[in-house]
């Protein structure tokens, strides 16, 4: 139900919060989001995913007004939380605006408000500039452009800039704001007009992903996605272990596959089977830096990833790909 709340510069803003067996950092998140005041975040919409770690208790116990808590029984991954809390923000809160975002990820001072200031009607989604606790760009949040649909950006790519070549870089975090398509889910604010044009978050996909192809669709309907560096988000995320190209646990390996594969499908219309040629090689090449035990799991995981997405088969359940993994 709608509040009687001031609008800010955006209007009604509401935050979804996906949370799982992190209380560490949703304690932390939730009060840096409850620092701003109610007309800057009108409401906070958490989905815990099945937390056993003391969440649903602390979040029992918190008395804002602002924060609304939905909890499901199963786990159903970050894409299937996203999916939810757009849902139940949409239907109860009538938002102007949403912000996605992690249990890990959280605005940094200001960064609401200038949200708010931003002219009206120049985007249809932002995205936030996303740093380390250090201070250093976190890489997994970069923004990109579609190589596909910019030449000189596939050209850079070609040559030998791989992702570095769509990726924005440190000229871009220290330059003026600028039009992206691709956008992840920490520090990801989207109209509640380009939701109704693009549809909810695709649950299925469970992680890996999700968010840029959320972005891409909602790119190819035509939503204008601008990166605004001014607007900083903290992301203390893991520090990744293991060695390059290692899946721990191995289960996350058909995910990965398979959900870039209906990425790169989407991006690469046409020239998506040439792409697949200089793609498969490396995954399979994958299989020797997997851990002891774990490479016949990867190469069968990776099998179904392949048949999967190529597909565009998004419902295999959880529980059967553990089962595959040899992890149920």
């Amino acid at each position: 139900m709608r509040s009687e709340i001031t609008d800010a510069g955006a209007g009604r803003l509401v935050a979804v919060v996906v949370t799982h067996q992190r209380l560490h950092q949703l304690e932390r998140t939730i009060a840096r989001l409850l620092e701003s005041p109610a007309h800057e975040l009108s409401a906070i919409v958490v989905i815990d995913n099945a937390s056993s770690d003391g969440t649903p208790a602390w979040l029992s116990a918190q008395d804002d007004p602002r924060l609304h808590v939905h909890r499901s029984e199963v786990n159903l991954g970050g894409a299937g939380g996203f999916e939810m809390g757009v849902r139940i923000a949409c239907a109860d809160h009538e938002p102007d605006w949403l912000l996605l975002t992690d249990d890990d990820g959280r605005p940094g001072p200001g960064a609401l408000a200038r949200f708010h200031a931003l002219p009206a009607g120049k985007w249809d989604a932002v995205a936030a500039a996303v740093y380390l606790p250090g201070g250093a760009i976190c890489d997994m949040n970069r923004p990109a452009l579609n190589p596909f649909d910019h030449l000189p950006v596939m050209a850079r790519s070609m040559a030998g800039g791989g992702r570095e070549g769509f990726h924005l870089g440190p000229e871009d975090y220290a330059g003026p704001a600028r039009r992206v398509d691709i956008a992840s889910f920490v520090g990801f604010f989207v109209s509640a007009g380009a939701v109704s044009r693009a549809g909810l978050p695709e649950g299925r996909l469970f992680l890996y992903a999700d968010d840029s192809l959320y972005t891409l669709r909602m790119t190819r309907a035509g939503a204008r996605i601008g990166f605004e560096p001014s607007i900083v988000f903290e992301h203390d995320c893991s520090t990744f272990s293991g060695r390059p190209g290692q899946f721990t646990p191995v289960w996350k390996s058909y995910y990965y596959h398979r959900n870039l594969l209906l990425l790169y499908r989407l991006a690469a219309g046409w020239l998506f089977w040439p792409a697949m040629l200089a793609v498969l090689p490396k995954w399979l090449l994958r299989t020797r830096v997997q851990s002891r035990g774990k490479r016949a799991p990867y190469l069968r995981l990776l099998g179904l990833a392949l048949r999967d997405g190529l597909m565009g088969h998004t419902g295999r359940g959880h529980a059967v790909v553990l089962r595959a993994a040899g992890e149920d």
